[in-house]
């Protein structure tokens, strides 16, 4: 159904809604109207007269025409009709059609290698098409992040500024235009595009993405890869195109930026079309998703989770729809073939077989292969399998990145690292991982532990040349052929697809690839250093799957937030030169890293803070209101404020309380079994491990007494200073 649009008042016809729909259009006369209505260029759509209606009738003091006309949608900014596409004889399009109107913001979906990128790369003509048509809005600007990061010595407030090239060209221009109109000209233009507040914006987007005052003075080559690319996207965010494609915009940040970056564009007032495998920035942002299904570009309402939901009830519709028709053909086919022999029902059976063969075969949704992965699980080893004391870690001698490093990890340990970028989150795995040594104190491991390690820098490690097959043989020497085939094949590399060159894999087959290598040995922990860089959806499924189905431990780095709430258990902070247990889950991180963008100061050009209004203190943080309530309204808002201002204590309380007593019971659990006698039958290794496992726990529990002493004891305090 269409949307009314507001018609100008000095126009002599307005629009009669009826539900929902242009059905007539009022005028002077017919004619008149159908004149004004086609040269109007707010109505870009209208019907011819209807030349049998030529008599205008009156209604409610306007004279209407029957002219109906259709429903208003937006402009489209972007149709695609028919669009043929084949690739190395390989077809990726076939007669696909979708349009997206003007100031939606749309995902676009689908599995690895249905075509997406390549989408994007035929929208903005780098490739010819095979058939059909892809059209734009006349006059309309398309943007996209640069492929090759930014460089040179210009500071990066620069370099973003240029994006908007009118700008530049304007401002170059009235340092040596001499005519006095076209001067006026030139500086009335710069005072319509906004040119000098145009450093304030640059700047607000790049704090944003984590560009500080100071870093923004500084030079573009000064900056790693994966920052420069972050001036990428800012120069694509600036210039703010008529249509923005964005292909993954939030591999290269942390979790702060991608905050602000879902923010940002679910504000953005003209069209985006958004190709990711996040799915809170999906969610965040879209009004509409693109699904890439066979070749095909079916459209739906809503964002990812709403499209996951309508996709699945369409398919459940059209299975039992499919049952229903079966079951129908089943009991008209039993009456043509009980009845057809008999004189008296041969009419009847032939109007039902006539009927069967107008009958269309429903056809149930195709459904895709399902992804599927699985880590193999290990022998069980007597915790803990990893203890650090005051342990740090650096590539400088004397230049450490981590620093006071005190803690332990058990086999049952499902830990989630969260930091900036750059904090040294990549530096603790390497450690872990022994691909770094300690430079100061210890990190003692058990004897018998086995690891598995993934980065993405793996894959430049990788022969192109080789196959899977290969690669695995080498690491798996004593192995038959079989058992390295069974291997591969838990990762999707079955039959011939184990012997296929590496080169030809797509991004998302060589991280399963790197999987099914680093697993070969069953690790008893798996650190994984951003393994869903090169995923889509149903990999990332997959792999949530796979990591909560392993029973190792796992230490995980990723920005995707979907994952870390399925996967971890906890959270450890990589921040301030060493890394701590984060007292709280992923939604208190989040309010935190709100919470101090908005205490670092006002950002008026910045867009409002994701669940916050604009970036302010939290409601828990604003000091209560001076001076004693007025009325009982203000006194319902105080009370509400102050409960407000003791959740995160009382929360504090219960996760104290909580840990508390998981460690009271894995101290009963040990002395359990340090009581029965059996175990002192046979080896004391185990013993002695046990008694070193109970003196650590007991060590724990003093501690997290004394943390919920401290805890309860300040959450009282705050009760009785909001009584007095």
């Amino acid at each position: 159904m269409g949307t009314p649009i507001a018609v100008a008042a000095d126009l002599p016809y307005a629009p009669l809604v009826c539900d929902g729909h242009f059905g007539l259009l009022a005028a002077a006369t017919r004619r008149q109207a159908g004149r004004r209505w086609r040269g109007n260029p707010a109505f870009p759509v209208a019907h011819e007269p209807d030349a049998q209606a030529d008599q205008a009738t009156p209604l409610h003091g306007w004279p209407l025409f029957a002219h109906r006309i259709a429903c208003y949608t937006p402009a489209a900014m972007l149709h695609i009709n028919d669009l043929v596409y084949r690739v190395a004889g390989r077809t990726l399009f076939e007669r696909a059609t979708v349009a997206i109107a003007d100031g939606h913001r749309v995902g676009l979906v689908g599995r690895n290698g249905t075509g997406k990128s390549t989408l994007l790369r035929l929208i903005r003509g780098d490739a010819a098409i095979d058939g059909g048509a892809i059209t734009l809005r006349a006059s309309a600007r398309v943007g996209e992040v640069a492929q090759e990061a930014p460089g040179g010595s210009r500071s990066v407030l620069e370099t973003v500024l240029e994006a908007d090239r009118e700008r530049a060209e304007l401002l170059a221009e009235a340092e040596t235009a001499s005519d006095p109109h076209r001067v006026a000209d030139i500086h009335t233009r710069l005072a319509d595009i906004g040119a000098h507040a145009a450093p304030a914006r640059a700047g607000a987007i790049l704090n944003g993405l984590g560009f500080d005052h100071a870093a923004q003075s500084r030079a573009c080559d000064t900056f790693s890869g994966g920052w420069r690319m972050r001036i990428a996207l800012a120069q694509a965010l600036f210039a703010e195109p008529d249509l923005l494609l964005l292909d993954e915009p939030s591999n290269h940040l942390d979790i702060e930026a991608r905050l602000w970056l879902a923010n940002y564009l679910r504000t953005y007032r003209h069209t985006l079309l958004l190709v990711s495998h996040d799915r809170d920035l999906l969610n965040a942002v879209c009004d509409q998703i693109v699904h890439i299904d066979q070749g095909k570009l079916v459209a739906y309402a809503g964002n990812y989770d709403r499209f996951e939901r309508t996709r699945r009830e369409r398919a459940e519709r059209q299975a039992a729809l499919q049952t229903r028709q079966l079951a129908e053909r089943r009991r008209i086919q039993a009456f043509v073939d009980r009845f057809r022999a008999k004189a008296s029902k041969a009419r009847q059976a032939q109007s039902r077989i006539k009927l069967l063969e107008k009958m269309e075969p429903i056809v149930p949704v195709a459904e895709e292969a399902p992804v599927e992965f699985a880590f193999p699980s290990p022998d069980k080893l007597p915790p803990p399998l990893i203890t650090m004391d005051r342990a740090a870690v650096g590539y400088q001698p004397d230049t450490p990145v981590l620093r006071k490093l005190d803690l332990r990890i058990d086999m049952d340990d499902r830990i989630a690292l969260l930091g900036q970028n750059g904090n040294g989150k990549s530096t603790f795995i390497r450690l872990l991982a022994g691909r770094l040594a300690p430079m100061d104190g210890a990190v003692r491991k058990s004897s018998k532990l086995r690891v598995g390690y993934f980065s993405q820098q793996q894959e430049e490690e990788l022969d192109l040349e080789g196959t899977p097959f290969g690669h695995m043989r080498r690491l798996m020497p004593q192995a038959t052929p079989t058992a390295v085939r069974a291997q591969l094949g838990r990762f999707m590399f079955s039959g011939p697809r184990a012997d296929q060159k590496v080169g030809s894999l797509s991004g998302g087959e060589k991280t399963r690839l790197l999987f099914a290598l680093m697993t070969r040995d069953a690790p008893h922990i798996l650190l994984l250093d951003e393994p869903t860089n090169h995923l889509d959806m149903d990999s990332r499924t997959a792999l949530v799957e796979a990591l909560n189905e392993y029973e190792g431990a796992v230490i995980l780095v990723s920005h995707d937030a979907h994952l870390v709430r399925l996967v971890a258990d906890r959270l450890w902070l990589v921040a301030d030169g060493t890394c701590t247990p984060f007292d709280g889950d992923l939604d208190d991180y989040e309010r935190q890293l709100l919470g101090e963008r908005g205490a670092r100061g006002p950002a008026d050009d910045r867009p409002a803070a994701v669940g916050n209004g604009g970036g302010e203190p939290r409601r828990d943080q604003q000091q209560p209101a001076a001076g004693p309530p007025e009325s009982r309204k203000d006194q319902r808002r105080q009370a509400a404020e102050n409960r407000q201002k003791l959740a995160p204590l009382r929360k504090a309380v219960e996760r104290a309380e909580k840990e508390l007593a998981t460690l009271t019971a894995k101290r009963t659990d040990l002395q359990a079994q340090l009581h029965d006698p059996a175990l002192y039958d046979g080896a004391q290794d185990k013993v002695r491990a046990l008694q070193i496992e109970l003196g650590y726990v007991e060590k724990q529990i003093a501690a997290a007494e004394e943390a919920w002493l401290e805890r309860q004891h300040a959450l009282e305090e705050a009760q009785a200073a909001d009584a007095a």
